[in-house]
């Protein structure tokens, strides 16, 4: 349903209102949808800026788990052909001869060898979930809108927007991002930590095919990754001292281009820009509550965490498949939605798994920004000893696959 459909209402009554129309807060809002809850979504951004091919450069990895969200949404299918699987991933030490290699053929699912995940387009993303939107009628669109405050009490919560408007809820979900409306509204402190380092992104075209691998390599100033795309394509995260990055965002195309070249190797054979360079500085942010009355977070708007395992999206989208669940059994037993009881079950389902995830990648980042000798030498033998070591690697591949733990409906393909 679009905003159009009821755009000259002052006030709208809903069962649940997102905040935030970004990839978490759509993909909630149509999960709900798709299991018959009525919802409306919040979205600063209109649909037709997303449109056009410059609005957003970045890519994002889809882990399988994330892929089975997205699915469960109805959205996948939307987006599946714009998606370039990674089948393999070769994670190495420096240029070390030593090193982790995951290949998907050594992991069998339902029977099956799977992806890992895949890499998509931001936008190729955003376009499937207005797509998915068009086919939802218990989902309202409003876009553009901008919420400028977020009311709550006992009996339920309101969203009122810049242009007079009112949504009631029983539950806010806040899925705003960093600078989070609906977290800072209910008072809910964050803890906040800053890397020395930012991400330089781009795509790339490159002569040779990739094969489906992605390759992170982990040098002193950051971890540099190449990950496969469709249509001989990459994705370049590239994290390095913030000092440093004006100076590599200022050189030539070729200049640039020779700098990929001297940390991916020459594997990818020539290699042409297809977007403009942009650089992100690197940093968490961790909410020391997931819900308050009325109230739930996912998304950045709970967490978020350094690039360098590749599961921002996947930390969001697991958050998405957990309180979709804990909503839609409230609402078919006809009880309240934004309930305490439903807020608690979502905070302890997701809150340790995504602090656990967040040290993790901290401890990381640490062990690996660094050039010391013995350090770098424990962590070749580790690699080494990990390569050599099958059901050690078939864990961690079902860990980046995100299949670990006690897993949503939608995770294990269920219908909500």
């Amino acid at each position: 349903m679009t905003d159009s459909a009821r755009g000259t209402e002052s006030e709208i009554s809903t069962e649940v209102v997102v905040l935030g129309g970004g990839l978490a807060g759509l993909t909630m809002a149509a999960a709900l949808a798709t299991a018959k809850v009525p919802v409306v979504c919040i979205d600063q951004d209109s649909p037709e800026n997303h449109g056009r091919a410059d609005f957003d450069i970045r890519t994002t990895a889809i882990a399988y788990a994330s892929m089975k969200v997205l699915e469960g949404a109805g959205v996948w299918k939307h987006m599946a052909e714009q998606a370039g699987p990674i089948l393999d991933i070769r994670v190495a030490d420096q240029f070390s001869p030593l090193f982790v290699h995951y290949d998907h053929r050594e992991l069998t699912l339902d029977g099956q060898n799977r992806p890992f995940g895949w890499i998509l387009d931001n936008k190729d993303i955003r376009r499937a979930l207005f797509a998915r939107v068009k086919e939802l009628p218990e989902l309202l669109h409003l876009a553009p809108a901008r919420a400028v405050a977020v009311e709550r009490d006992r009996s339920g919560a309101r969203v009122r927007l810049a242009d007079g408007r009112v949504v009631k809820a029983r539950l806010v979900v806040g899925a705003d991002g960093r600078k989070s409306l609906a977290r800072e509204s209910a008072g809910i402190k964050v803890r906040r930590w800053a890397y020395d380092q930012s991400a330089i992104i781009c795509t790339i075209r490159h002569s040779e095919p990739h094969g489906g691998v992605a390759v992170e390599h982990f040098l002193p100033n950051g971890p540099f990754a190449v990950l496969p795309m469709t249509d001989d394509r990459s994705s370049i995260v590239w994290s390095e001292k913030t000092e440093l990055v004006p100076m590599y965002l200022g050189l030539s195309d070729a200049e640039f281009v020779e700098e990929l070249r001297r940390r991916s190797g020459d594997y990818l054979g020539g290699i042409e820009l297809l977007t403009r360079r942009e650089a992100w500085p690197l940093s968490v942010l961790l909410a020391e509550e997931f819900v308050a009355p009325r109230l739930a977070l996912i998304g950045e708007a709970a967490h978020a965490i350094h690039p360098i395992a590749g599961q921002g999206l996947n930390l969001g989208l697991r958050d998405v498949a957990a309180l979709a669940e804990v909503i839609v059994d409230a609402h078919r037993l006809g009880l309240d939605v934004g309930g305490d009881n439903v807020l608690a079950r979502y905070q302890r389902w997701r809150r340790f798994d995504t602090v656990l995830l967040a040290a993790v990648c901290d401890g990381l980042v640490h062990l690996f920004s660094n050039n010391i000798g013995p350090v770098k030498l424990a962590r070749d033998v580790g690699m080494a000893v990990v390569n050599r070591l099958p059901p050690v690697k078939r864990f961690l591949m079902r860990h980046a696959m995100g299949i670990v733990g006690d897993l949503p409906r939608m995770i294990r393909g269920v219908p909500l």
